[in-house]
């Protein structure tokens, strides 16, 4: 199968790829403006193996394969270019390998830097196509005049790392409380950088999917994210809630849309939206003295009677919850 080079928006080319796998060729497309991170997640979408998983072989392009921030126009690939992907599909287990790769250091952005972000137009390129090719599937209906919280897993409400018998053990202090009275002001959402069977698997195992006090919109993905790039060089995976605000327009925007994730980056291309929640680790010392959640939906329930919500410093969240239970007294 050859590969095709076509034009899209914006002058950017097409790549249709061929990839070799357990026996199998599968047709992979791809921008040229697309990193090797984001050709991994296209590969995923067909072969169920997930990007830290995979090792792409081309020997003309030796290790460069490796490093997930190149974009695939400096690779210059020609037509009839067939590469071999080595790789596994993920076991279902609840608690990832202890080898695993994790994300720890959330680099800080600059305010320019962040502004370059979100309003480059290569990035914004990128996200209308992820709004074309992902399309959310809704596990509940979406609420007339409900607001829209948007919830990270790993270290936000689980403890992907410590090893537990049972995963509850893992679960963040007061998660059900939690999204009991979240959801009285707000639909929820899941989105977790990880493949939807991890996503799926773990909110079961934890009881979220079929709670009687609460309902969960959607589950999204790492394929439901983006790759972006600053002027600076930096390129790194966010979850843009453009994606969910372009699909279902007539319920969410920038202004009714809040996103709490342990890793700021992730909300670079909403960062008016997003509320950095400090991470869950080391369940078995921290789970009787976190009281992240619990502080957070006296934040929720505060701010859901405002009309604009990116008008806020979620960074002074825990203030605005303090001056506001110092109104309400004085009441």
């Amino acid at each position: 199968m050859a590969s095709a080079l076509n034009p899209v928006e914006g002058g950017v080319e097409e790549l249709t790829l061929t990839v070799k796998w357990s026996g199998k060729e599968y047709a992979v497309r791809v921008c040229g403006d697309d990193t090797v991170g984001e050709l991994k997640r296209r590969i995923c979408e067909v072969t169920n193996v997930l990007p830290k998983r995979q090792k792409l072989l081309y020997p003309k392009l030796g290790s460069r394969l490796n490093d997930d921030a190149i974009v695939l126009s400096q690779l210059q690939l020609k037509p009839s270019i067939k590469m071999t992907m080595i790789g596994t599909v993920e076991d279902d287990i609840i608690v990832e390998p202890v080898d695993a790769p994790e994300i720890i250091d959330d680099f800080e952005l600059g305010e320019d830097e962040v502004v370059d972000i979100k309003d480059n137009d290569v990035n914004k390129q990128k996200l209308r196509r992820r709004v074309s090719q992902y399309k959310i599937k809704l596990l509940n209906p979406c609420r007339e005049g409900k607001k829209l919280l948007v919830l990270d897993i790993d270290y936000t409400l689980f403890d992907h790392r410590s090893a537990a018998e049972n995963p509850l053990e893992l679960m963040r202090p007061y998660l059900h409380e939690f999204l009991t009275a979240a959801y009285a002001e707000y639909d929820i959402v899941i989105w977790s950088a990880t493949s939807m069977k991890w996503v799926e698997l773990k909110m079961g195992q934890l009881g979220v999917l079929n709670n009687p006090n609460y309902k969960i919109t959607a589950l999204l993905d790492h394929l439901a994210m983006i790759s972006v790039q600053s002027h600076s060089g930096r390129t790194f995976e966010c979850k843009p809630l453009g994606l969910i605000w372009d699909q279902f327009p007539q319920f969410y925007s920038r202004k009714n849309t809040i996103m709490f994730d342990d890793l700021k980056r992730n909300f670079v291309m909403n960062p008016q939206n997003g509320l950095t929640i400090r991470p869950f680790r080391k369940a078995h010392l921290n789970r009787g003295t976190d009281q992240e959640l619990s502080k957070l939906t006296q934040y929720l329930l505060a701010i859901a009677e405002l009309d604009d919500l990116s008008k806020l410093n979620h960074d002074r969240w825990e203030v605005f919850t303090e001056d506001n239970g110092k109104r309400r007294r004085r009441v």
